[in-house]
């Protein structure tokens, strides 16, 4: 059986739960020998700084070993390799494949074409279900719960695979959803007719209101991706469209925490890192945790 990790839609709610409380494990006890012998290949073939970094560090805590690379420009994909030939020619060598790739779908292509398991580490504007994970597993740490949660997105929700990730696997939680996006990077249909065929409540606005943010358990900022933009007049006249600064916290609720994949750009005020409500630093620390028990679910370790 291949146990690649590629959407996060192929994990029930008792799947994302273990996996929630594997993570949950793994800050307790960050520091195994579980992955000795074991050869893990990272295949970065768009930029990445968070994800690259937390899943090699998530392997050398578990006592394995790294190989790959982090610009495509400096492999055989430059000379017109095929993305099915550097799959099957890395499959010799490790264990484990960990990918990033910019086309939609290129990391299912992946995990059909070698018996290897494949993790997902973002595949265009498609998925992004480690970083799912770590989103969960911050939401549960942070509310002590997954369940009944309003959680509100901001920014880009066309182009935002952590936004489309997450709301697939939030959707076991009965969560109600608050959109914000201008008419541009609004929600695509699929996931709209998603959530009705669900049964998930959701509400969908331009305007980033006072009356939004206070009824938020989670505030979801997202940045306005440039790369994703064909038309770079179009990115200047969305980039700046939605600024959270501090002063807009004023009367939120106690339990509210904000949530943001990074890199951020100019989406959250600087002034809003002292408030005890922002979470995306910790966030970001919570993914280690959450791709050691991807990484060790993948290669059947309990």
């Amino acid at each position: 059986m291949n146990r690649s990790f590629v959407s996060i839609a192929d994990y029930s709610k008792e799947e994302i739960l273990h996996l929630v409380r594997r993570a949950e494990y793994f800050e307790q006890y960050p520091n195994q020998k579980v992955l000795e012998g074991k050869v893990c290949a990272t295949l970065f073939f768009e930029p990445s700084t968070r994800t690259r970094l937390s899943f090699e560090t998530a392997v050398n805590r578990l006592g394995g070993r790294v190989i790959g690379f982090s610009d495509a420009a400096t492999t055989s994909s430059s000379k017109g390799e095929t993305l099915k030939d550097t799959i099957k020619m890395v499959s010799n060598y490790a264990d484990l494949i960990i990918m990033r790739h910019y086309l939609e779908g290129a990391a299912r292509y992946a995990s059909e074409i070698t018996d290897v398991p494949i993790i997902n580490a973002g595949d265009g504007a498609n998925q992004h279900p480690s970083q799912t994970l770590l989103d969960l597993y911050s939401i549960y740490k942070t509310q002590g719960r997954l369940t009944d949660l309003t959680i509100t997105m901001v920014g880009d929700l066309k182009y935002g695979r952590t936004v489309h990730s997450l709301l697939t696997g939030m959707s076991h939680f009965n969560p109600i959803f608050r959109f914000v996006a201008p008419e541009e990077l609004h929600l695509p249909d699929i996931y709209r007719q998603f959530m009705d065929i669900n049964n998930i409540r959701y509400y969908e606005y331009t305007d980033f209101s006072p009356e939004v943010i206070n009824q938020s358990d989670i505030l979801y900022m997202t940045r306005v991706q440039r790369e994703r933009f064909t038309d770079l007049v179009e990115y200047e006249k969305v980039k700046n469209i939605y600024v959270l600064t501090n002063a807009m916290l004023k009367g939120s609720r106690d339990n509210l925490r904000i949530l943001h994949p990074l890199p951020r750009v100019n989406e959250i005020a600087q002034d809003v890192d002292d408030n005890p409500k922002s979470y995306y630093f910790e966030q970001a620390r919570n993914g280690v945790y959450a791709r050691q028990a991807i990484i060790c679910n993948a290669l059947n370790l309990k």
